[in-house]
């Protein structure tokens, strides 16, 4: 049989969207589904490259060095040579490329959209962000609240129907982890480098906890292109002994069962997959209440929700977690038992696979 669902991506890096497409892809019934992947810059020493292969799923990629045009004109031919029932398009920048793939063919092209919708625009550039803001004409979030926001915008570059799907979670590999008694307080951070996220924030909250005579120490686990200044302003702030950045590390699960709790302090965020993870490990989770947050995070019950800015609060609620070894378990315990009722994998399959049929796919095999 040949393949029902083809997913484009524009990598197969260590980043979020990845991450759910292959959960997604190691959840689904493969055999009655065969999904292919196409990948718009492939790396075989990518995170997810090995990953995905090992489930059987077919891998297609582009001849090195071809121009944006030379891999449209090849993404079509092979839409018309697989002939998918199905074309998702899962990274934003790829939405157009799947509709104009689908013209003129029996397959159904839907968008995606895995952040702040006005910042992938801006982040797609003038011309691509617009053109993948309005087509295709229905896209999956994963973030009503920026499917909200989309809905409500006058702007002409905006899909026609925003279909939400959240991200999920992997309750097996994220498991619930005991928090220790007593010791030193270690505080965690995880995403990319870039100033969306504002690490900044938490550096000089480090300095307010550091004033205050506090003993802890934050990790930031990630990269990107503000390593150094992050690492300068945290030595000129001097905050350097208490605040150290990690890099990238795949061994998250072990980080968060060393971790107190998890702060994420980012300007613009979907449905972010750490912070489920911090839960799904009986973390509490302090976050700004950028795109979903307020969803996944329960204010005062498994954690504490902030204003985006606001870091006067953002300090008071760490200093509380810190002070309260009490407090972060019973908000952990109470996270883990959302995230087993709310951010399981079958749901994100599910899900997926309703949207689909929701814009007139027919799953009748």
């Amino acid at each position: 049989m040949s393949c029902r669902i083809l997913y484009v991506i524009g990598q197969l890096r260590s980043g979020g969207s990845e991450r759910q497409l292959n959960y997604l892809l190691k959840s689904m019934d493969r055999n009655r589904y065969h999904p292919e992947v196409v990948v718009g810059n492939l790396r075989e020493t990518d995170t997810y490259v090995s990953q995905i292969r090992a489930l059987g799923v077919p891998l297609h990629s582009f001849p090195a060095a071809s121009s944006r045009t030379m891999k449209l004109k090849t993404f079509r031919r092979m839409v018309m040579h697989i002939k998918p029932e199905v074309v998702h398009s899962y990274s934003f920048h790829t939405n157009f490329a799947a509709y104009w793939a689908t013209l003129g063919t029996k397959a159904i092209a839907i968008g995606g959209v895995r952040s702040d919708f006005e910042w992938a625009k801006k982040d797609s550039g003038l011309l691509l962000g617009r053109l993948s803001a309005r087509w295709p004409r229905r896209q999956i979030f994963n973030s009503c609240a920026a499917a909200k926001i989309t809905q409500n915008s006058k702007s002409l570059f905006v899909p026609k129907e925003c279909l939400v799907v959240r991200n999920g979670v992997n309750l097996e590999l994220f498991r619930r982890l005991p928090l220790a008694a007593n010791g030193k307080v270690y505080i965690l951070g995880v995403g990319s480098l870039f100033p969306v996220k504002r690490w900044d924030r938490l550096t000089l909250a480090a300095v307010a906890l550091k004033q205050r005579g506090l003993d802890f120490m934050i990790r930031i686990v990630g990269d990107g292109p503000l390593r150094a200044s992050l690492e300068r302003q945290a030595e000129d702030v001097r905050v350097a002994e208490c605040v150290k950045f990690i890099g990238h590390a795949d061994n998250i699960p072990e980080l968060l069962a060393e971790a107190t709790f998890l702060v994420h302090p980012s300007d613009k965020e979907g449905c972010p997959n750490v912070v489920m993870e911090a839960m799904a490990c009986g973390r509490a989770v302090i976050a700004t209440d950028a795109g979903d947050i307020p969803f996944l995070v329960e204010d005062g019950k498994t954690g504490f929700v902030v204003g985006s800015g606001d870091d006067e609060v953002l300090v008071d609620r760490i200093i509380r977690l810190l002070s309260d070894r009490h407090l972060c378990r019973r908000m952990g315990e109470a996270a883990r038992a959302k995230a087993e009722r709310e951010f399981g994998l079958g749901r994100l399959v599910s899900e997926t696979l309703a949207a689909y049929m929701a814009v007139g796919w027919r799953d009748d095999f």
